[in-house]
């Protein structure tokens, strides 16, 4: 990176590249930043708060790489110099809860009219959000969306240049920029975005509106990026896209997600795979084969249900029935026995009865799912689901919600009980968070373990037994 920038001149013309350009700005930023030290006094801080999924998890990434590589120290204290909120617009109460952070730091630059506030992410899609931010909380300085955060540095140096709120988002686009600055929040394992956007236009979901159409990046390109991470010391790698059992079907040489994962399990060096999420309608026969065959790839499957209802799936526009469902997840589970199936389940959705309820229930004990995350439906403005005249009250969707939680609680603490008194390989993420005597691993299935260890074990991969189970976590010993 050093050397990049070394080579560019700021008082050439911008180059047209733009990848060059961003490294371009990068260094522009740099000198913006040390006038910033010498009007503040101290070294620029700045927060970036992260709500929401694994795809935007990595785009914080990418804007923290981009700030250090600028010269800001980057925190996790709102009382930085700079504020990011990256949002997620799944579920109308992440949009509350940056509204309501909003407030909070506006307090702060009454205080402080020198902070920045920038806002990125879904959210900031929806054109109802921008003019929200726009007429209530003009105080904040730069809004841009999912598709342009490349374009960090080059965004940054416009909001310092400027006394006015710099918005800058993209409606679509075909554009895919990677090869820039990321800051991983663990050495040994990273996420790769894959592809972007969404196609399926789920009725209940935002996601293809603010995240835009399915894109897919090229395989050489994503191959090259694990080469370099796994060089850098990476173990395990999250293979990351909205549906990426659809991975490839935009590229001018089409390829099957199946045929990138046998790509990927060819480089040395590289132990684990994992990836998410995948759409019951598109996951091939292939891809359960290579699963089954491959001695790299994760057995773990996140595969949303949403719903047990067929009549239900038809409204959501799921694309396929309750059966087709139990049959997929019936041939997963005789062709990889040993594979934990996980899953999303939305309660409440508009027409929704208690009869749909228990179709839905019936689904979660025949499948026996290791863990199901259950969301109560949410009304999302824009989408079809939204327009539906017959929404569930909220005294009915509260009770069929508590019924298929306890189901999942009880179905999944046998399933994930399984393993008590096997050997299994755990990658160690961490220090445990309450007993310092301990540190915490991940099984090849997801399933969590605590055993004695200290921090020298940290980004290893080591044989632990499973003493106990605790529900939906194992305490162990390392073999």
């Amino acid at each position: 990176m050093k050397a990049i920038l070394a080579e560019i001149d700021v008082n050439a013309p911008i180059p047209t590249d733009e990848h060059n350009k961003q490294y371009y700005y990068i260094k522009k930023m740099q000198t913006v930043l040390r006038e910033e030290e010498l009007k503040l006094g101290h070294k620029v801080t700045a927060c970036i708060n992260t709500f929401g999924c694994q795809m935007n998890a990595r785009d914080s990434e990418k804007l923290i790489g981009i700030l250090e590589h600028i010269g800001y120290e980057v925190t996790e204290d709102e009382t930085a110099d700079l504020v990011i909120y990256n949002t997620c617009t799944v579920r109308d109460n992440a949009n509350q809860r940056v509204y309501g952070r909003l407030g909070f730091l506006h307090s702060m630059k009454k205080k402080n009219p020198e902070k920045k506030i920038a806002l990125c992410g879904c959210m900031m899609q929806e054109p109802s959000v921008i003019e929200k931010i726009q007429k209530s909380y003009s105080f904040v300085n730069l809004i841009f969306g999912t598709h342009n955060i490349f374009k960090f540095a080059e965004l940054l140096y416009t909001m310092y240049s400027s006394d006015r709120m710099v918005i800058d988002i993209w409606e679509d686009t075909d554009k895919i920029v990677e090869d820039l600055p990321v800051e991983r929040k663990y050495p040994f394992k990273s996420g790769i975005n894959i592809m972007f956007g969404c196609n399926n236009f789920c009725s209940y979901c935002i996601v293809p509106y603010v995240r835009g159409r399915e894109r897919s990046r090229n395989p050489k390109d994503i191959i090259r990026e694990i080469e370099q991470l796994v060089a850098e010391g990476v173990v395990e790698v999250m293979l990351l896209g909205q549906n990426v059992n659809s991975y490839g079907k935009n590229l001018e040489e089409p390829m099957t997600f199946a045929q990138l994962l046998q790509e990927v399990e060819k480089i040395e060096g590289l132990e684990r795979i994992r990836f998410m999420t995948s759409h019951p309608k598109d996951l091939s026969d292939e891809l359960i084969e290579v699963m089954k065959n491959s001695k790299k790839i994760c057995k773990h499957l996140h595969l949303p249900l949403q719903s047990g209802s067929t009549r239900i799936l038809k409204e959501m526009n799921r694309r396929y029935t309750k059966e087709q469902y139990l049959a997929l997840a019936k041939k997963i589970r005789e062709e990889i026995p040993d594979i934990s199936l996980t899953t999303d389940i939305i309660v409440g959705f508009p027409g929704e009865t208690s009869e749909d309820v228990e179709e839905t229930i019936s689904v979660v004990k025949e499948v026996q799912y290791d863990n199901a995350f259950t969301f109560i439906y949410s009304k999302r403005t824009g989408t079809p689901a939204a327009a539906m005249e017959n929404q569930v009250p909220e005294d009915v969707v509260k009770e069929g919600f508590d019924k298929l939680l306890k189901v999942v609680q009880e179905t999944a603490r046998s399933r994930v009980g399984r393993m008590q008194g096997q050997i299994q390989a755990a990658l160690v993420e961490e220090m445990n968070e309450h007993d310092t005597s301990l540190v915490t691993g991940r099984l090849s299935n997801n399933t969590i373990v605590h055993f004695p260890g200290d921090e020298s074990l940290i980004g290893k991969i080591v044989d632990v037994k499973l003493t106990e189970c605790h529900g939906f976590y194992y305490t162990g010993e390392m073999i």
